[in-house]
């Protein structure tokens, strides 16, 4: 009786192994496969975002001088109009900071909007290629968009430090998930309307007129502290707002009174995002690739 026990618990052993063996194998074979699609993925993206540096920036980069240019002229046209016509501070912070925190917030939602909704057409050849996808090319524009503003926002700052006009950030990490937040809302809201334009061309003509609309409603040239009481949760519904507070906040500490809700901006960002892939998708067909 114990020489069977012990034969049948040996056989029960090496079944165990055997199924272990196979489950791990299985398991490191999907692994694998996952790794190797995301690289895939990360080649393509990775191609298709040079492709889009070189078409944007031009080969010697030169284009780039403007996206760096433009936010440090206006920063500096307000700065030298304003102690002219103000005292330095406004809210309790310096003008020149805090027009840079506010203008390069704006800057970076409109260029989102405004280089997605040429994506399919200025790159409808590249769809000849089976492996290149369409959100491909928006993920592309949107790396490359984001890591130019937000280069363009740290060499404004730095000439505005050089000059006198800012100071280091108070808390780093609340400045950067304002910024990423924020990102991430731009990318899912200028995905949406140009998977609404693919489908309506008069959401192309009205857009820009959208964009105009924001201004008001940014918080990118006034603080949440200036709204009333009483209204200022119902502000604050609108996304936009929470990140320019964090990133003003993260900028200014406790120099700056900030009215937030910092998950806000990245969870409105992903529910656009959710009916922008599910409006891009139905909309495909609406794309002629010749």
């Amino acid at each position: 009786m114990k020489g069977f026990r012990d034969r049948t618990y040996g056989v029960f052993r090496r079944l165990m192994r055997m199924a272990s063996g196979k489950l791990l194998a299985r398991g490191i074979g999907s692994f694998g496969a996952l790794a190797g699609g995301l690289a895939s993925q990360a080649r393509i993206t990775r191609a298709l975002m040079m492709r889009e540096m070189v078409t944007r920036y031009g080969r010697e980069g030169l284009g780039f001088l403007w996206v760096v240019g433009e936010p440090l002229l206006f920063c500096l046209g307000v700065i030298v109009m304003w102690s002219v016509l103000k005292p330095a501070y406004e809210h309790g912070v310096r003008v020149g900071a805090f027009v840079m925190t506010g203008y390069m917030c704006l800057l970076l939602l409109r260029h989102f909007i405004q280089h997605s909704l040429g994506a399919i057409q200025a790159n409808i050849g590249l769809l000849h290629h089976r492996q290149v996808r369409i959100i491909h090319v928006y993920v592309a524009r949107a790396l490359v968009e984001f890591m130019g503003t937000t280069t363009a926002f740290l060499a404004v700052f730095v000439i505005l430090l050089l000059i006198g006009q800012v100071s280091f950030p108070k808390d780093p990490l609340l400045l950067y998930w304002g910024w990423i937040s924020l990102a991430w809302l731009s990318f899912g809201l200028a995905l949406l309307l140009s998977a609404l334009a693919v489908r309506f061309e008069v959401v192309e003509r009205i857009t820009q007129l959208f964009t105009y609309m924001l201004i008001p409603l940014s918080g990118a040239f006034f603080t949440v502290s200036i709204v009333p009481a009483a209204y200022r949760e119902e502000f604050l519904l609108v996304p936009m707002p929470n990140a320019v507070e964090m990133v003003r906040a993260g900028f200014f500490g406790e120099f700056f009174e900030a009215y937030y809700h910092p998950t806000y901006p990245a969870l409105f960002g992903t529910v656009l995002l959710f009916f922008a892939l599910i409006v891009l998708s139905s909309a495909l067909k609406y794309v002629d690739v010749e």
